[in-house]
């Protein structure tokens, strides 16, 4: 997602936790024709941090894709996404929830649009307490979607930004706490899901992630660009890999490998934007074994190979 250029950090309970921030809003001048251009420093090149957003979003030159769950807050104006199958206008006063691991672009923002929300690492997001069926609903590129918000948000997604751009910790860890129960409660009152154009009310169960999904998440971002494989990260879970791969698939519609996978690529996906390594580097620093095997994957997510993907970007950019 569009972000504006100053950024901090912050140490949280977990692990290393990075906050994106842009001028106060009052000051900062909204313009047309500014688009997304993504560093290997953004969210792509950092799949497993938590970041928060907020300000106006910028229109993307192209899909783009992470392995973090998206949630946004639209405050003013609106946004339209094309995601997958369906395509999605969000409006004031509505939140959203998606995958960001299917390509997405958001094509349209209004001049006044401003927006605030936040990109959530699956350890983070097994975290909460939410029906059972959102997961898998959410990896297979539906949109959950709430017009039932009010003025806490208004006040709260700026507030929780200020407090995780603060440089205090305390804040910090109260404001990701905040965040996630906010993301609950949206569960707990009518949402609709959009999907392939259409949208439903949904109800499910409410069912608690396995503690074992958790410990193979945090293996995975800590250990993506080395080379690993489902037995590695089963044993950091302490389970046996047939169980683990069958528990981790149940829990959030995908298998270890593709998520595996998905880091990688988004990892490379910033440095095919940004860096003049070539593809064998760009495979090899991303945590590919081979060319071939990279360019089998990414073709997979991109709907073309590395090399072409890298081309669109630099002409589109000018």
């Amino acid at each position: 997602m569009p972000f504006f250029s100053e950024r901090e950090q912050i140490t949280d309970w977990r692990k290393p936790v990075s906050y994106k921030g842009n001028k106060d809003l009052s000051e900062s001048k909204i313009e047309e024709k500014v688009f997304y251009q993504p560093g290997a420093s953004s969210i792509e090149g950092m799949p497993t941090t938590l970041q928060f957003f907020h300000g106006h979003p910028r229109v993307m030159l192209r899909p783009h894709w992470h392995a973090q769950i998206e949630v946004n807050y639209i405050m003013r104006g609106h946004v339209h996404y094309r995601m997958g199958g369906h395509d999605l206008k969000i409006s004031a006063g509505q939140i959203c929830l998606f995958w960001g691991g299917q390509p997405h672009r958001m094509d349209e923002s209004s001049k006044d649009s401003i927006y605030a929300g936040a990109h959530l690492p699956l350890v983070h997001f097994f975290r909460m307490r939410l029906p059972a069926a959102v997961s898998g609903m959410l990896m297979s590129g539906a949109t959950m979607l709430t017009s039932h918000t009010d003025a806490a948000d208004r006040e709260n997604f700026p507030r929780w930004f200020r407090y995780v751009t603060s440089g205090e910790e305390m804040k910090a860890q109260h404001a990701v706490e905040e965040l996630l129960l906010r993301i609950e409660r949206m569960f707990m009152e009518p949402y609709g899901i959009v999907s392939s154009g259409r949208m439903r009310a949904k109800e499910a169960e409410t069912g608690a992630p396995s503690p074992a999904v958790v410990k193979m998440c945090d293996f995975i971002a800590a250990n993506f660009l080395e080379d690993m494989d489902t037995v590695d990260i089963a044993a950091a879970a302490g389970l046996h890999p047939k169980y683990a791969m069958n528990l981790f698939r149940k829990s959030t519609g995908m298998t270890l490998i593709k998520y595996l996978t998905l880091l990688r690529l988004s990892h490379a996906q910033a440095k095919l934007m940004n860096g003049k390594d070539s593809i064998l580097q760009v495979a090899m620093d991303s945590g590919f074994g081979s060319v071939s095997a990279f360019n089998k994957a990414f073709r997979s997510t991109a709907g073309m190979p590395p090399s072409d993907f890298r081309r669109d970007i630099r002409v589109m950019a000018g």
